[in-house]
């Protein structure tokens, strides 16, 4: 036993002595937090039912390349690097463009393009405006020069054939063994929707689908990939398990909704849309993540659908992933909170409080204003590439807002107070500032949190820790939410860009927290390894 523990020691001091420092690339990748996504309790699953999960899992590979394409273009460039390190950083980006700045980090590759893969890269403002056709506004379709070197259009189905067939023959296969109606209903929908990129009638078949245990999204959804006009859609796909006790609690806020509307702080005249009353709340563990739900920075929340149509009909759906969220709360929110916050207040960084923080945010994006009051259309078609970013900020301002009038009136099903869900809030802001400014999301934090600070919600103090005023705090986000919800009634593009110019940047007081945050070696975000 001591000549065992002899070498054992005799080993680990040669590994010590051997130990490298890590380069640059190494330290990027280590920053995003490893999570192993283990293989679910599957009990009450039937063997069908393991198959179709196991169907959609090839379908999300599937749109993960076609988000490859989206995004970068041809994958091998980034398969056949050497260095491994480098490999690594840029399957996170899904690509050579460093998602926090927008930096380029792989020799040989130029800057990162507004619009990815979505528009030629020297396109020009005046060649787009200048085609006439009305399919290059469209979330589903690409912006290609013909062979006389002209600007055309080209629907996502007809540019992924390849790989949207091969979705569509797992997904009926899938249907054809599901013994669900509404799950059959919705797979044979969502085949329709991909072969012809109209999305409507999967949407609210989707939206039906409430008796399954397992969820599937797949698709094109967000817009934060197109930083040049904020209109192409990336497809991406989450296989989720629902989590029966907890979508049971959160099932009584469905009927709220409507009177939630009510309740946002704006005036009267912005709150003319009506939620759909058959909104649901889900909780769901991920347990597989492809395209742009598994790059860079990753999602704990989705409210979905996004057609502002099938939100008035049928209202949206929540979905909550848990098991994501409480990585990302453990492993980064609450360290950064001990960082930032005095000792105090630190003791109000509580899971549960960003959990329903989380829920009301995602939430909020099915409330407020889809339309501009004064004939400018849609708000995200209205503010253009600034949609996203105001549209998350307001999120995210009414999600607090809802969740402390709602424990004032004893209907959260949880033991949070105010102070609680407010210190959690600001962590949470100040850890997604790092998503820094190259990305729409980031800069909806930067942008709350800097007025917020601006206009003395917190006080950051010499040792360099913030104290949270919690009632400026609560009414300051309450302000802020009036002024996105205005500017989207209005759909006022020039406001939206000043404001957002005026605070959008970040501080000399948050480089100084960042510094303080990189010492103790607090994970930006977290990458996945999934269990096949």
């Amino acid at each position: 036993m001591k000549r065992t523990a002899l070498a054992l020691m005799l080993i680990a001091l040669a590994a010590s002595c051997n130990t490298e420092p890590k380069t640059a690339v190494q330290k990027k990748v280590d920053s995003y937090a490893l999570v192993k996504i283990e293989s679910p309790d599957l009990s009450g699953i039937t063997d069908n039912g393991k198959e179709v999960l196991n169907l959609y899992k090839f379908a999300a590979d599937q749109a993960d390349s076609i988000y490859w394409k989206q995004y970068f273009g041809d994958k091998t460039l980034i398969e056949n690097l050497k260095d491994a390190d480098l490999r690594d950083y840029a399957k996170i980006n899904y690509g050579p463009w460093d998602r926090l700045d927008g930096s380029t980090f792989i020799e040989g590759f130029g800057e990162l393009p507004l619009g990815a893969n979505f528009y030629p890269a020297d396109m020009t403002a005046a060649e787009f405006d200048s085609l006439a056709d009305p399919v290059k506004t469209s979330p589903y379709s690409l912006i290609r020069r013909g062979a006389d070197g002209k600007l055309t259009s080209v629907w996502y189905h007809d540019a992924f054939e390849y790989n949207i067939d091969k979705i569509c023959n797992y997904l009926k296969a899938a249907a054809d063994i599901t013994i669900k109606p509404s799950v059959r209903n919705y797979l044979l929908k969502k085949i329709d929707a991909l072969r012809t990129d109209y999305y409507y009638d999967s949407d609210l078949a989707w939206l039906e689908m409430t008796d399954s245990k397992m969820d599937l999204i797949i698709g094109p959804n967000e817009v934060n990939d197109d930083q040049l006009y904020g209109l192409k859609t990336s497809y991406e796909a989450y296989v989720l398990l629902k989590d029966l006790k907890r979508t049971e609690v959160l099932d009584q806020f469905k009927s709220m909704l409507p009177e939630l509307q009510k309740q946002i702080p704006c005036e009267e005249q912005y709150k003319t849309f009506v939620p759909g009353d058959e909104s649901d709340i889900y909780a769901y563990d991920a347990i597989y993540c492809a395209g742009h739900a598994n790059a860079g920075i990753k999602l704990i929340a989705l409210n979905l659908p996004y057609n502002e149509e099938v939100q008035a009909k049928a209202g949206t759906r929540t979905a909550l992933l848990r098991n994501i969220m409480m990585e990302k709360f453990n492993r980064v929110v609450n360290p950064v909170g001990i960082v930032v916050l005095t000792p105090d207040q630190q003791d109000h960084l509580d899971e549960e409080a960003f959990y329903w923080n989380i829920a009301f945010r995602e939430i909020s994006h099915g409330l407020g204003v889809k339309e501009t009051i004064n004939g400018k259309g849609f708000v995200y078609e209205a503010l253009g590439n600034k949609a996203l970013t105001w549209e998350d900020a307001k999120a995210n301002a009414l999600g607090l807002y809802f969740v402390c009038k709602l424990i004032d009136e004893h209907k959260i099903p949880a033991l949070i107070t105010k102070e609680d869900a407010i210190t959690t809030f600001v962590a949470n802001l100040i850890r997604s500032e790092r998503f820094g400014e190259a990305s729409q999301l980031g800069r909806a934090y930067v942008m709350l949190f800097n007025y917020l600070n601006q206009n003395g919600a917190f006080k950051r103090g010499d040792s360099g820790k913030y104290s949270i005023d919690y009632e400026k705090t609560l009414s300051l986000v309450a302000e802020f939410a009036g002024i996105a919800l205005k500017t989207q009634a209005t759909g006022d593009y020039e406001f939206a860009e000043q404001f957002e110019n005026q605070y959008c940047v970040l501080s000399e007081d948050f480089k100084a927290d960042l510094v303080n945050i990189r010492l103790e070696n607090i994970p930006i975000d977290l990458r996945f390894e999934f269990q096949k």
